[in-house]
């Protein structure tokens, strides 16, 4: 059944005003902190059955963004904004963390965006024409401001080379399907096929681009347990 879940934007609000309650006890002039966890309160977006494709409506949201094109598995300029987006997203959260806002949360995972500019040659055989736009979701008190700051701080500290090529922007898709996938990026295919199919029979139609979002680290998790969300856009 393809099922609205509820607005994102609503819950993060009232997460927000619900984590604004210090933990811990605190003496005078002592900063409260406020501890909140991001993905737990935007559940419906970051982790949905792996069982159905379920349906959402996912609304703009902030974004740390780097373009690319090719191969990622042979790609040193994909490796590079990996590292530049996480450099960048870490020292976010710091600073937040140590500033007067005084919020503590957790860095979002990695998300990807792809395509191909002929999407009849968009496959895994072929990856040398994809294109893709590297991202990391940021909360709503994360500005263009602290970015810009954070970006000539890290800027002075690491040599990031595609720490230039860092954008700020909002990014919403709408309407969309989702599933999880769990097990190896390389499998995914039935997965996707699934979520298509779905697509079909409600007689709607794909459109906007692949979004992937990685909730594993393919370093110190096994194959078989990686979890991926895959979503499709649709119209």
């Amino acid at each position: 059944m393809f099922r609205i879940k509820r607005d994102p934007a609503k819950l993060l609000g009232r997460a927000v005003a619900r984590s604004t309650r210090p933990f811990g006890a605190a003496t005078e002039g002592t900063l409260l902190m406020t501890k909140i966890d991001l993905k737990k309160h935007l559940k419906h977006l970051y982790k949905p059955s792996a069982k159905e494709v379920t349906a959402v409506d996912v609304p703009n949201m902030n974004f740390l963004m780097i373009d690319g094109r090719g191969n990622p598995n042979a790609s040193k300029q994909y490796a590079e904004a990996i590292e530049a987006l996480y450099g960048l997203a870490y020292a976010l959260k710091f600073k937040i963390k140590k500033g007067e806002m005084g919020i503590d949360y957790g860095v979002m995972p990695l998300e990807g965006l792809w395509w191909a500019d002929d999407m009849s040659q968009f496959n895994v055989n072929n990856k040398e024409v994809w294109n893709w736009t590297m991202m990391i979701m940021q909360p709503e008190y994360v500005t263009a401001k602290l970015v810009a700051e954070a970006m000539s701080e890290v800027g002075k500290k690491k040599k990031l080379t595609a720490l230039g090529k860092t954008r700020f922007e909002s990014y919403g898709e709408g309407s969309a399907a989702q599933i999880m996938h769990v097990g190896p990026y390389a499998d995914e295919g039935p997965t996707i096929a699934k979520l298509h199919e779905f697509i079909t029979r409600l007689g709607r139609q794909a459109c906007g681009k692949h979004h992937e979002i990685y909730l594993g680290d393919p370093r110190k998790t096994a194959p078989a347990k990686l979890q991926t969300v895959i979503r499709q856009p649709c119209k």
